[in-house]
């Protein structure tokens, strides 16, 4: 446990100095379209889950990537851990994501975010603010991008029951676009409101599609077990693995 929480810090201190080496590597894009800040923000999701993998012994493994429709798209992913809010954005053209209008406010995160042209949430503004965002996503959507959106609303700890929102219903059935749900068991090996990073094997399992036009009631109920059971069957896999990992480490506590 103690190579874990050193190998850990290590990992957590690169990380933000990765992340401050990118952020100054990407200011040429502020001359440029919009799109051109997307190959720095990939480039940083790919040398930071390569880092995890160096440091912390954490892979990645990506499956039914042949799956993910091409064009305007809603992408439906489990949230357990900061991990797939950078991780997934490196699948995708056009990303779109919704974020914090405060997250703005950020010295150049903030500026970046603007620039990209995401769509920025004041939470204390009620029901206008959400309004807009309803408004504005579907039409982000239809000019050919494609919407990161976590159903849940916030990160849930592994094994948390599910509280699927309404607003990403709302948005499929105003965009008129497919949504491919995500899977994954992120949260034990990136658990939030911790800087702890455990080895292991972080799957995400991109699924069978959802076609438009499916009623907002059924395209929850859907998304919700599409996700649900396979995470499950993901967890369960990576739970076995990780007591194997800390069977062979003397003096090891499980995570």
């Amino acid at each position: 446990m103690v190579l874990i929480f050193l190998r850990s810090l290590v990992y957590n201190v690169l990380f933000y100095a990765l992340l401050v080496f990118w952020i100054l590597v990407a200011l040429p894009s502020f001359l440029m379209p919009p799109r051109a800040f997307m190959v720095f923000a990939k480039g940083w999701a790919r040398s930071s889950i390569w880092l995890l993998r160096v440091i912390c012994n954490t892979k990645v493994e990506y499956r039914g990537l042949q799956k993910i429709p091409r064009g305007p798209l809603i992408v439906a992913s489990k949230h357990q851990s900061f991990w797939e809010t950078f991780a997934l954005l490196q699948f995708f053209d056009a990303p779109l994501f919704i974020y914090k209008r405060e997250l703005g406010w950020i010295p150049f995160f903030g500026w970046y975010l603007m620039k990209s042209k995401m769509i920025g949430v004041d939470r204390g503004g009620g029901k206008r603010s959400l309004m807009q965002m309803l408004r504005r996503a579907p039409k982000e959507i239809r000019s050919g991008r494609q919407l990161i959106i976590f159903p849940e609303g916030t990160r849930t700890p592994v094994g948390a029951p599910p509280h699927y929102m309404t607003g990403v219903g709302q948005i499929y059935a105003s965009s008129g676009v497919p949504c491919i749900p995500v899977a994954l068991n992120s949260g034990l090996f990136w658990p939030r409101r911790t800087f702890m990073r455990y080895p292991g094997t972080l799957v995400v399992e991109f699924l069978d599609p959802l076609p438009p036009g499916l009623p907002r009631r059924e395209f929850i109920a859907r998304i919700r077990a599409s996700i649900e059971d396979a995470t499950d069957r993901l967890v369960d896999a990576a739970r076995q693995e990780q007591a194997q990992l800390f069977d062979r480490v003397p003096g090891s506590v499980k995570a």
